[in-house]
């Protein structure tokens, strides 16, 4: 006499199907002492909505013609999340984020918001999931399904791409050391600053300035490169090396 599933939450409420023989006009469906709401019965099946419950307990399935063998039931409690690798990432998503915490290992989906994911089950203790695409930038929940129920409680940033203008100067000698400054949007989770592809230091004056100081470089136009929590923008030869003069 199969029971699909076999688990559910501890606050109950799981849809089960109890299989076998003879079922039909089933008097009543114990889980351990307590008894279950029969919604459908046949003399195949009975399905019925689990009551609450903690560990693992006896199904038995009452009929005129006496009790069933028991079958194992699982009570499983609610997840419990801890945290999230990464608090934000780019608006369009695709950002693979690991989520940390406890009773983890039934999870089939992990929300975004609206939008559900299916992640992949590491452990008891940790999932991986590839973030979906955000609506819009800006904060949302975050909530986790297992067979134990779902929780809340953890924020996702969305951050969109960044932008920018031209940096101001616009030319400095090949030498480096040159202190701009960068306008555009997004800035305020800059991750790096490359002009030509070498490293610059910088400072993160606002969402929509940042300061650099030129790295060395080859005389000509230089690819200013951003890159934030939301993705990255180049400005094209936008800062321009000039040589020293010789004589």
């Amino acid at each position: 006499m199969p029971i699909s599933p076999n688990q559910g939450s501890t606050g109950g409420g799981t849809t089960v199907t109890i299989t076998g023989t003879n079922l039909g006009g089933a008097l009543a469906v114990k889980f351990g002492s307590k008894l279950a709401t029969i919604t459908a019965n046949t003399a195949t099946s009975v399905t019925v909505i689990s009551p609450s419950g903690t560990g693992v307990v006896d199904v038995t399935v009452v009929t005129l013609g006496g009790v069933s063998n028991p079958l194992p039931f699982y009570y499983v409690g609610a997840p419990f999340k801890s945290g999230l690798s990464d608090l934000s990432g780019p608006t369009a998503g695709g950002n693979t984020v690991t989520l940390t915490g406890v009773g983890l290992s039934t999870a089939s989906a992990v929300n975004f918001g609206a939008n559900a994911v299916t992640p992949v089950v590491l452990s008891d203790s940790q999932l991986s999931v590839t973030v979906p695409a955000g609506a819009a930038a800006g904060p949302v929940a975050v909530s986790v399904t297992t067979l134990g129920g779902t929780n809340n409680g953890l924020s996702y940033t969305y951050v969109d791409v960044p932008t920018i203008g031209a940096p101001l100067p616009a030319t400095g000698p090949t030498s480096g050391g040159t202190p701009v400054t960068i306008p555009g949007t997004g800035l305020s989770t800059t991750q790096s600053v490359t002009f030509d592809g070498a490293s610059a230091p910088f400072v993160v004056v606002s969402d929509t300035s940042l300061t650099a100081v030129t790295p060395p470089g080859t005389a000509g136009a230089a690819d200013v490169v951003v890159t934030t929590t939301g993705g990255t923008v180049t400005g094209a030869g936008a800062f321009s090396y000039v040589a020293g003069p010789g004589i």
